[in-house]
């Protein structure tokens, strides 16, 4: 097993940093966009404040992923629960102006280096399209 560390690209939010952190740091949020998770291959999904679990299809196991670690308005680190391999993801915020916050996504693993290779451009494509996705979402109206 090795440490695997994956840094997303950087994106760009047009909201401030509070508002972007307010959605960020609470997980119930998570409800606003249920609609959109595949009822398919998302089972038993149960949220809260600071976790959130949910059954993958065919995995048999639940998954819990909790808010580790906030630091206002720049950081929340997230660590899913009941995984074989510990799993942090970071998400990094930076004001540079009134309505411009940068985000970017940070993931530490272990994992053996056989999986990395496997893997690697997935995760980092994943990462990027997580960062695209969580450009789009509306913080100033929520």
């Amino acid at each position: 097993m090795a440490e695997i560390k994956y840094e997303s690209k950087i994106g760009q939010i047009a909201a401030n940093d509070a508002a972007v952190f307010s959605v960020l740091s609470n997980l119930e949020n998570i409800n606003r966009f249920r609609d959109v998770i595949p009822q398919d291959k998302i089972k038993d999904l149960e949220i809260s404040s600071d976790r959130i679990r949910f059954q993958v299809d065919g995995s048999g196991q639940k998954i819990a992923i909790a808010i580790v670690e906030k630091e206002e308005y720049k950081l929340v680190k997230y660590g899913a629960e009941s995984l074989p391999n510990p799993l942090n993801v970071w998400i990094q915020l930076k004001q540079v102006a009134e309505m411009d916050t940068r985000i970017r996504i940070t993931i530490k693993t272990d994992m053996p280096a056989m999986f990395k290779m496997m893997f690697d451009k997935k995760i980092q494509q994943g990462l990027d399209q997580a960062i695209d996705m969580l450009c789009q979402v509306p913080y100033n109206n929520m």
